[in-house]
């Protein structure tokens, strides 16, 4: 490129329209767990007013296609709306009808599969790691997982969060259900770089995803996971009790444990000063532990 031809590429890449564009898109992608939304007691109100933060990112990424951490805050918003206002709806909504149940189920799932192409975007805007290495031979993929450090973890922890969603709505889908290596390995190089991010959340991850691998886990595992979870809530969240309820105790019909976990986490007190950063998550996480209650008899089979 010409000197004047460069000097011109950088004018246009710091133009006032560009910038304002940037610092939008910076503000809307910096926010992980905190801010206003998380504090919020009214999931149907953050409801309402997510789509609209969702579609201005991506209004954004249009303009901004190389952007990594507006791909981030996607790949975040995307999973976590899905789960939270399609997918926990959805399965509530089954016994009532279940043809407008499985509509918003196959929703959930094309919006989580739209998180992961963000966050797949992310990577290889950051890191040049394309989908093809993942879902390769162990070697490239193992390779292509290498190039990332700790800085990429939250990208990474959204893609693969996504990823597994999207396997555990369309289990009837083999090619997705096929990507379970994929995904278990960006687990496993997540927590090898920051074991304790996200104050246990891959931990929680984990305790979905072993299950699903070609070689499996161990109560021990599962437990170890649960164990290190709570340690890392610190008491500010009930997550990982539902978690490991729905993913471990149902699955071994253990209803002692079962019913134990969830009335924790029913009992557990969202305003409690030390959890207020995480009271919509803590709201989220009390409905879910009582739908499965409410669902015992369908889970457990004394």
């Amino acid at each position: 490129m010409r000197p004047a031809l460069a000097i011109l590429a950088v004018l246009a890449a710091c133009s006032p329209r560009s910038y304002a564009l940037r610092n939008v898109a910076d503000a809307l992608a910096s926010s992980d767990q905190g801010g206003a939304f998380a504090r919020d007691d009214d999931p149907e109100l953050v409801g309402e007013a997510v789509p609209f933060g969702l579609k201005t990112m991506e209004q954004l990424a249009d303009s901004l296609p190389d952007h990594v951490g507006l791909r981030l805050g996607m790949a975040r918003g995307f999973t976590q709306y899905a789960y939270g206002w399609v997918q926990l709806p959805a399965d509530a909504l089954a016994e009532k009808d279940l043809a407008r149940a499985k509509e918003e189920q196959g929703r959930a799932a094309r919006l989580y599969l739209r998180a992961r192409g963000y966050g797949l975007d992310g990577l290889k805007m950051s890191r040049g790691i394309k989908i093809d290495e993942l879902r390769g031979p162990e070697q490239g993929r193992t390779a292509a997982l290498a190039r990332l450090t700790k800085e990429d973890v939250p990208l990474l922890y959204w893609t693969l969060a996504s990823w597994g969603a999207a396997i555990s709505v369309r289990k009837q889908d083999l090619d997705l259900v096929g990507d379970v290596p994929a995904v278990a390995a960006m687990l496993d190089r997540a927590l090898a770089l920051n074991e304790p991010y996200g104050e246990g959340a891959l931990h929680e991850f984990a305790l979905q995803i072993d299950p699903a691998r070609p070689e499996g886990t161990t109560a021990e595992k599962q437990r170890a996971h649960f164990e290190r979870a709570r340690e890392l809530q610190k008491g500010k969240k009930i997550s990982a009790l539902v978690a490991f309820a729905e993913a471990v105790a149902g699955p071994g019909q253990d209803k002692k444990l079962f019913e134990s976990l969830l009335k924790e986490a029913l009992d557990f007190d969202v305003d409690a000063p030390a959890a207020r950063d995480y009271r919509l998550a803590n709201v989220l996480a009390r409905r879910r532990a009582g739908f499965l209650l409410a669902h015992e008899s369908d889970i457990l089979s004394d």
